[in-house]
């Protein structure tokens, strides 16, 4: 009887112990070489476009293992390149991302779930000392050797503090942002 009961408790426990490792979140890396993160904004009524060239991500994601799955998220302020070096000097300067204080910013999410077109997440943007929650809609496609997450997100630059002095007004730099991203993933070794 003992090992009748011994034998049921560690079949459960194998059962339990297979299901949860079945909606682990797998972990990831972003290739940077095959990685994009990239902004548009309008000054003067024209768009521009720029793009952060040294940025990490790590990745731990699951479609059926929402709950575990997070990204974390560092951006190199410096790398900014909007293909106008006056427009990056100023960029990199003390009225907008103030990189000599504020080199980095810094995204990990809270929560992340599904929608009608792929998945939504909120997460902490921490840019020139401001931590806000900035929501973020991206899509995850696993493929061979790792996956791809591509999305978007929109903020509000003065929340962060970017933009100070003649940076300020919405008058010549509107104040909305976009964000679009897409991580050629590779797993985590």
């Amino acid at each position: 009887m003992k090992r009748c009961i011994a034998a049921m408790s560690a079949a459960v426990f194998l059962s339990a112990s297979a299901a949860a490792a079945a909606t682990a979140a797998a972990a990831y890396t972003a290739d940077a070489a095959q990685s994009r993160l990239e902004f548009s904004g309008v000054q003067a009524g024209a768009e521009f476009k720029g793009v952060f060239h040294k940025f990490t991500a790590a990745v731990e994601f699951a479609p059926d293992a929402l709950a575990t799955s997070h990204f974390d998220v560092q951006i190199d302020m410096n790398s900014v390149d909007s293909k106008d070096s006056d427009r990056d000097k100023t960029m990199r300067g003390p009225d907008v991302f103030d990189v000599a204080n504020a080199p980095t910013a810094h995204y990990v999410t809270k929560t992340i779930t599904k929608t009608a077109a792929g998945f939504s997440a909120v997460g902490a943007l921490t840019l020139r000392g401001v931590t806000k929650d900035v929501p973020i809609d991206f899509q995850f496609a696993p493929g061979p050797g790792g996956a791809t997450l591509s999305g978007s997100a929109k903020l509000k630059r003065l929340d962060f503090g970017v933009g100070r002095g003649d940076w300020k007004s919405t008058e010549w730099v509107e104040d909305a942002v976009k964000i679009n991203f897409s991580l050629v993933l590779k797993p985590k070794t």
